[in-house]
């Protein structure tokens, strides 16, 4: 019997519609250290330039699952109270694979003595692709729409957001995929679905930083996601360093999973985390659960 790779996909999909139509942007664990991917505003923001790369491997066990890598360089300028930064991810489900890139710009002010806002704007480009050349039929399941070797549509992308922070608290919203553009060429068969068209991602993101004493803070946060059409899913977190230098957490992803994080951080330069993700749908029958890698450098203060 031939190998249904398409069918595999296509079943994943519409048994779990919701959780996949949530991460037509890229999902991360980690994602409080690098909210700039969350949040446009957040470049210039921090008085230093930083670089964070992502490796997500997603519900391991399953066939065509999630693949999720990004890297993203963001910082301030030296002389003004502006920010600029970029981003690339790619994102591979089977066959499909989405490729975004863009640059950002941000200016912030101070509001009074303690806290400042920022508002952020970033425009790129968003490549859709579909691989037919991986895609195997039964000669009864096979449909003529379907391509038969690689095609891909680039559309227009853009974002925004508005980030307010002090130097224990910070609180931000944004809107992803502000342009809606189509992306498939096979809109007769996604337009059922609703997955031909970029839709828009609203995050709403706070969080704050607790001394302890001199050795412990605690860090929590949330982060709350709208996607259109009405589908809302939550991200509750707690983080505890040691000495500035190594950390651990637990966080809580509404209807999706648990997860465990660690991370080190070298003379305040490398970083490294470690997520595990303990899926709690019932994608745990068939998943041993998630993986996310993090790396990060941090450059000399520049301001």
């Amino acid at each position: 019997m031939k190998r249904l790779k398409f069918i595999i996909f296509i079943t994943l999909s519409l048994a779990f519609i919701k959780p996949i139509n949530a991460q037509q942007a890229p999902m991360y664990t980690q994602y409080m250290f690098n909210d700039y991917l969350i949040n446009p505003a957040v470049a210039g923001t921090y008085n230093h330039f930083k670089i964070r790369a992502n490796t997500r491997i997603q519900w391991i066990g399953i066939t065509d699952a999630p693949r999720t890598m990004s890297i993203a360089g963001y910082g301030p300028l030296k002389e003004r109270d502006m920010g600029y930064g970029g981003y690339i991810y790619n994102d591979v489900t089977g066959p499909e694979s989405k490729l975004s890139l863009g640059g950002s710009y941000a200016y912030n002010i101070a509001i009074n003595d303690e806290w400042r806002i920022s508002g952020g704007l970033s425009l790129g480009m968003f490549q859709y692709k579909l691989d037919g050349t991986s895609m195997t039929f039964d000669d009864e399941l096979y449909d003529p729409v379907m391509p038969g070797g690689v095609e891909s549509k680039t559309v227009l992308d853009a974002s925004a957001g508005i980030y307010a922070y002090t130097t224990y608290y910070y609180a931000g919203i944004s809107t992803h995929q502000l342009l809606g553009n189509k992306y498939s060429k096979h809109e007769e068969v996604d337009s059922a679905q609703g997955i031909s068209r970029l839709t828009q991602h609203v995050y709403l993101a706070g969080g704050a930083s607790f001394i302890l004493n001199r050795d412990f803070a605690i860090s929590p946060s949330l982060l709350i996601k709208y996607t259109s059409p009405g589908l809302i899913q939550a991200e509750i977190n707690a983080k505890v360093t040691y000495q500035r230098m190594v950390w651990g957490g637990l966080s809580y992803r509404t209807g999706d999973a648990i997860a465990v994080m660690a991370g080190y951080n070298y003379e305040n330069k490398i970083i490294i985390g470690l997520a595990y993700d303990i899926t709690v749908s019932d994608l745990r029958k068939h998943s041993d659960g998630t993986i996310e890698v993090m790396i990060g450098y941090r450059f000399n203060n520049i301001k």
